[in-house]
């Protein structure tokens, strides 16, 4: 088997050293190899051709179908042109005071070109309006929506009833979110009343102490603090209108409040010494058997003169 061998001859590859040799030469040029023929454009302006073309594919409408208006724009506003010509001295003054005595043109500020630009927008919108309105008058055709006017809705009675239940969900989810926050914030605010209280109530408590360990030691005499606590109390009490709870009433009258239970009842010195209430002359009560009571008869006492004396005045009229 021979080997395949390519001959210098026979090929038309040229190595680097030639390119370079013959770009140095400036045989070769940038870019492609092949020149290429550069054909340039005549541009013509066929005034009469393009009339003709645009009459062509022109619609012939009624105006009232394309509302088309070419018209100058409405004046500018007073207070709008006194504006801009203070916006223009001012930034004239900014100009100037900051790198010296530079003149200032006003139409080569960009910020108040473009406020002129919209505003033009907005007087030519203005003027086509106007224009259009006092059109339309003419020909009687209402610019107005009548108050009894009605539009079939794209949409369905069932699609629109989903998107009235979806609204009302999320009224109710946020009215319940408002609720709740309101309650939080409720609780928050009678929390720090509570504390507050308990703070004042342990500030006067503090005082009034303090204020009693100065008169122990001698220090001061003064104890109307004590009268203030009990106007404080007593107003309190005007105040607000205690309940009175029978059961407890009734439970602290039998049990007592407290203290010593054992022997409370056990006769002393004192109680024993003390006579007030007691009548030993006085008879006892009969007892009525029909009305099971101790209330004496109502019969009326008989007359003291038809009484018949005692054994001791008999025995004395008989000496």
């Amino acid at each position: 088997m021979s080997d395949f061998v390519l001959n210098d001859s026979d090929t038309e590859v040229d190595s680097d050293e030639d390119l370079q040799e013959a770009f140095a030469k400036g045989l070769l040029k940038p870019g492609l190899n092949e020149e290429i023929e550069k054909v340039q454009k005549k541009y013509v302006n066929n005034v009469a051709d393009l009339k003709a073309k645009l009459k062509e594919f022109e619609l012939k409408l009624p105006w009232v179908e394309t509302l088309e208006l070419v018209n100058s724009v409405a004046p500018m506003a007073p207070d709008v042109a006194l504006q801009m010509q203070q916006t223009a001295q001012r930034r004239k003054n900014i100009k100037e005071n900051t790198k010296g005595n530079v003149l200032y043109d006003p139409s080569q500020d960009p910020v108040l070109n473009e406020f002129k630009r919209e505003n033009l927008i907005h007087r030519q919108a203005q003027a086509a309006v106007i224009e259009g309105i006092k059109r339309l008058k003419d020909l009687n055709i209402p610019t107005k929506r009548p108050d009894d006017y009605f539009a079939e809705m794209a949409k369905s009675d069932e699609h629109m009833q989903k998107v009235r239940k979806n609204l009302m969900a999320k009224q109710a989810a946020q009215a319940r979110t408002e609720k709740v926050r309101q309650l939080r914030e409720q609780k928050k605010i009678a929390h720090r009343v509570q504390v507050d209280a308990k703070l004042k109530q342990a500030a006067d408590k503090r005082q009034m102490l303090e204020q009693l360990k100065r008169v122990r030691k001698g220090k001061s005499t003064d104890l109307d603090f004590l009268d203030d606590n009990k106007g404080k109390n007593n107003s309190k009490g005007n105040n607000t209108t205690v309940k009175v709870n029978k059961k407890r009433a009734m439970k602290d009258k039998k049990f007592g409040f407290g203290g010593k239970k054992k022997g409370s009842k056990l006769n002393t010195r004192d109680s024993t010494n003390q006579m007030e209430g007691f009548n030993s002359s006085a008879k006892k009560k009969p007892f009525n058997f029909k009305t099971k009571n101790f209330k004496p008869n109502n019969k009326k006492p008989s007359n003291k003169k038809n009484q018949r004396p005692g054994k001791s005045k008999r025995k004395g009229s008989r000496k």
